[in-house]
């Protein structure tokens, strides 16, 4: 039997001492090692059947590759933010709060691979409970948004390495899916599931796996409470892909964005809405961020921003209202607090709004959060417009900067803010005159208002 050893683990980053300490050198947080038991002879690995050459240095002029084909996985969301689908030999990582849809878009993605044999590994669900999912998905009425069920996919409740690579020898799947890796362990390591030791081991079995077979891996992974993943800094390493499925859940809509991606870009992002019965994709986010309104209505202006390489159009909603209890509030809802300080200080330095005595609340409709610069002009406009309560027109948009000295700055790939708004069917659109020279207006039919200081903004807009 092998003997056991105690080492301490940085829960934030992985780093291994054999006694504790109150600071851990390699990242510097305080109060995050935790004591671990670790076997000190570890059994070997898992040996896989794929035969493996010793490698020598190579020219890079003599070095030969194909190009691999993806394994499509049917939806054009997770598709976009893949780079086409899944790499073949790839180590993917899906994560995300809990219950905010990580299972459900693996299992419906596993349903519609018809092609494929797959297994679906859950360390936190029963069969039977998988299977309940299963059905809800198949009893869409879209055959687009839920395919029905595969007869090639597996499924096994199962927590214990050694035991998951005998299923895998049995049924010899050709994509495989962990769910998750927090609830998975190794025999070779006594420390409890979800321990960091326990992670990094296993986040390595299955890149050795992936890698010698040729086989994509799924994981799912939990985040902490600050909305990162749990478990060490090196597993984010380990994988070709991180994923994050975010979104509020007093919503619907769900974002997926790639934090890194070996075979493609971190730009793209792909739009879901949850439903009943499951994941729908959102080819044309903007139609469900900007509210259906009959009547206009002040403290409200439309944003071209960009999430990744797509442009989308939100609502930005203000209310501004005099302070009756005494120190005037400030709140902001999506948007940053520090940028809203920063824009009000703008707006009473250089337009001479008196705001200092005022509460102003800020909102990004459809429970979203922006970090784009292109909307402050946006945001100015919605804040001026509910303190004058003169409504902007909901076919006028915003996409520009705003300077310290109140100059309208450029901002990236306007040109494709102004086809997006001249698509949905604006007729106005505000941007910087410094955006111009790149833009060819006569291929528009929307207005292309230039202007270069926040003045000429409000005067074209509350003249």
């Amino acid at each position: 039997m092998a003997k056991a050893k105690t080492y301490y683990f940085c829960q934030e980053c992985g780093y291994q001492s054999s006694s504790w300490l109150g600071r851990c050198p390699e990242c510097g947080k305080f109060g995050t090692f935790a004591e671990e038991v670790v076997k000190s002879t570890p059994s070997q690995p898992l040996r896989h059947s794929a035969t493996q050459s010793l490698s020598s240095p190579k020219r890079i002029q003599d070095v030969t590759y194909s190009e691999t084909r993806r394994i499509p996985t049917h939806c054009s969301e997770f598709d976009r933010v893949l780079g086409g689908g899944i790499v073949p030999g790839s180590l993917l990582l899906l994560g995300g709060e809990p219950g905010i849809g990580k299972s459900t878009l693996l299992l419906q993605t596993a349903l519609a691979i018809h092609d494929r044999k797959l297994l679906y590994v859950s360390g936190e669900e029963s069969e039977q409970q998988i299977k309940m999912r299963a059905d809800r998905l198949s009893q869409s009425t879209s055959v687009e948004t839920q395919p029905a069920a595969s007869p090639e996919l597996y499924v096994v409740s199962e927590t214990v390495t050694q035991r998951i690579f005998e299923h895998i020898e049995a049924v010899q799947p050709d994509l495989l899916i962990v769910d998750s890796i927090q609830t998975i362990s190794t025999e070779d390591i006594d420390s409890p599931a979800g321990s960091v030791s326990q992670i990094r081991q296993c986040t390595t079995e299955f890149q050795h796996y992936a890698k010698t077979t040729g086989v994509p891996v799924l994981l799912i992974g939990h985040i902490t409470k600050d909305g990162t993943l749990a478990g060490p800094k090196v597993m984010e390493h380990i994988v070709d892909a991180v994923l994050q499925f975010e979104g509020d859940r007093n919503y619907g809509y769900r974002i997926l964005r790639a934090l890194k991606n070996r075979f493609g870009s971190t730009a793209e992002i792909g739009i879901f809405e949850m439903q009943g019965s499951g994941l729908r994709e959102v080819p044309n986010p903007s139609e469900f961020l900007l509210s259906q309104r009959d009547e206009t209505l002040s403290g409200a202006a439309v944003a071209a921003t960009l999430e990744g390489a797509r442009p989308m159009f939100i609502e930005v909603q203000s209310l501004v209202s005099s302070a009756v209890y005494g120190t005037p509030q400030r709140n902001a809802n999506g948007f940053d607090m520090r940028r809203l300080s920063m824009l009000l200080a703008v707006l009473e330095k250089r337009c001479g709004f008196k705001l200092g005595a005022k509460d102003v609340f800020l909102n990004i409709a459809g429970g979203l959060r922006v970090n784009d610069p292109a909307i402050d002009l946006a945001v100015a406009c919605a804040i001026l417009s509910s303190n004058v309560d003169i409504s902007i027109s909901p076919r006028i948009c915003f996409a520009a900067e705003l300077g310290l000295s109140g100059e309208v700055r450029p901002v990236a790939r306007v040109e494709q803010r102004v086809a997006e708004a001249d698509r949905l069917g604006f007729e106005k659109i505000f941007i910087s005159k410094y955006n111009l020279r790149e833009l060819d207006t006569k291929r528009y039919h929307l207005e292309i208002i230039a202007v270069s200081v926040i003045e000429e903004a409000f005067r074209a807009l509350f003249a």
